[in-house]
């Protein structure tokens, strides 16, 4: 996500480091660059343009052409203009005080509409009972394809009766359903088009007059460039956006319309898909995103993947292992199981405060394959073998290697790295005992030899 504007960023800011006190030639040279990065995004110019006069403003003031440390100040400068153009905090979605709940989700073809209404309704069956309702009657199989999903995540579902062609029928019909099977919340997934056009936002109009909803949510591609804030504004003028739900971010390397939906349009960002399970639909945090934008990681949703990847029982195991100083095999695959809950590695590791992150990262393709045969590896040893590595030895590990699909080297690899862990585990365990109040969320401990897991040389980054 990002990966362009964070490391034209990261350059800018590198270079301004290496300055002592800023003068006035040096702060438009950055405005420049910070001008050409945020077009290279795909943001919309006049945002663009309010954004950089804006830090202008900021930036050739006495405090910090005066400051000693020039550079943090215009970092800072920065980060904060970012978050306000994108939205100061998080805007939830809205809940009605008199059931049911009715979201309307609209955009174009092939936003990722279908899948973001199951996302939601996924997201929201932890404290309601939704029902997702097909109105896209005119793309070929878009019913079906509700259907499937959402009896995949176990969510209700109407769709039109046979011979049934007026969507705006489909959504009235659809609170008789929700009424008599308690359903307190109904997400309309309406048509789209290729394009924009009256008969498209007059259906449109019609269902928000039949079916009146809490909530209107346009989705939007992040991949769709400049063109995202006319869509935007199109829609809202008609239809009286309330709020944006941005998809495709882990895909998109420039991210333009999350800087310029907002900014051009008012209508706070909401929510973001960033993957694509039902469960990967995140509450859109500018100012944790404007860190990742500008390479301070994201440590916050860092630890809330970790959180998630972790029982109570997984943390006092590992709590114990750090007290007596011992790290064993299956420790290891604990980690691993671990890390591979909290999604792509790849993803995770883009959250990790890393300076230069993007130039560090850059081209380190994660291979699950690897992962997953690390785990075969340790799967296929005997509970004295994970316990004990020290008794594996050439019988054992060609018994293992056989047993697990892979080869003797690859064993040898991944003893190799769990010998490295451990020396790596006992370091944090003395820290901990020696009273220094360091601790280290479980799933976390293998992070800094993530390059060579299971894997030697090669790691699991090709």
């Amino acid at each position: 996500m990002f990966d362009s504007l964070k490391e034209r960023f990261e350059n800018i800011f590198a270079g301004l480091r290496g300055k002592g006190k800023l003068t006035p030639e040096d702060i438009n040279e950055a405005l420049r660059e910070v001008r050409r990065a945020l077009l290279e995004a795909d943001v919309n110019y006049k945002v663009v343009k309010d954004v950089v006069e804006a830090i202008k403003v900021r930036a050739t003031g006495r405090t910090v052409l005066d400051s000693v440390t020039p550079a943090q100040l215009i970092f800072t400068i920065v980060y904060e203009e970012l978050v306000k153009i994108m939205g100061e905090a998080p805007a939830p979605l809205t809940i009605s005080p008199k059931p049911p709940t009715v979201y309307m989700m609209v955009g174009l073809q092939g936003s990722g509409k279908t899948t973001t209404t199951v996302k939601i309704a996924k997201k929201m069956a932890k404290s309601h009972k939704p029902l997702v309702v097909a109105c896209d009657l005119r793309r070929p199989a878009a019913v079906e394809q509700l259907r499937v999903l959402a009896e995949k995540s176990n969510i209700h579902f109407w769709g039109p009766e046979s011979g049934e062609t007026d969507p705006v029928k489909v959504a009235s019909k659809s609170r008789k359903y929700a009424e008599d099977h308690l359903c307190d919340m109904i997400i309309l997934d309406t048509a789209g088009r290729l394009q924009m056009d009256d008969e498209l936002m007059a259906e449109l109009e019609a269902m928000k007059a039949a079916v009146p909803p809490t909530e209107i949510l346009l989705v939007v591609d992040s991949m769709t460039g400049q063109e995202a804030v006319n869509v935007a504004e199109t829609f809202h003028k008609r239809l009286g956006l309330t709020g944006v739900v941005l998809t495709k971010l882990d895909g998109d390397a420039r991210g333009g319309p999350s800087l310029a939906v907002r900014a051009s349009t008012g209508v706070p960002i909401k929510l973001a898909g960033c993957g694509e399970k039902t469960e990967d639909l995140e509450v859109f945090d500018a100012k944790r995103m404007a860190q990742r934008i500008i390479g301070m990681g994201d440590m916050e949703g860092l630890l809330e993947k970790v959180q998630s990847a972790t029982t109570e029982a997984d943390i006092n195991r590992m709590t114990e292992s750090l007290k007596k100083n011992r790290f064993t095999l299956e420790d290891m695959l604990l980690q691993l199981q671990q890390i591979q809950k909290m999604g792509p590695l790849e993803k995770v590791l883009e959250m990790l405060p890393i300076p230069g992150g993007s130039k560090a990262l850059k081209g380190a393709n994660v291979d699950p394959k690897r992962m997953k045969q690390t785990e075969a590896i340790i799967l296929s040893m005997t509970l004295k073998e994970r316990r004990s590595p020290e008794v594996i030895k050439g019988s054992r590990r060609r018994r293992i290697a056989e047993g697990s699909g892979t080869t003797v080297q690859m064993v040898n690899q991944v003893l190799a790295q769990y010998e490295q862990m451990k020396t790596m585990m006992k370091g944090i365990g003395k820290m901990s005992a020696g009273g220094k109040g360091f601790k280290m969320p479980p799933g976390m401990g293998g992070m800094g030899g993530m390059k060579n897991f299971g894997a030697g040389r090669r790691g699991l980054f090709k």
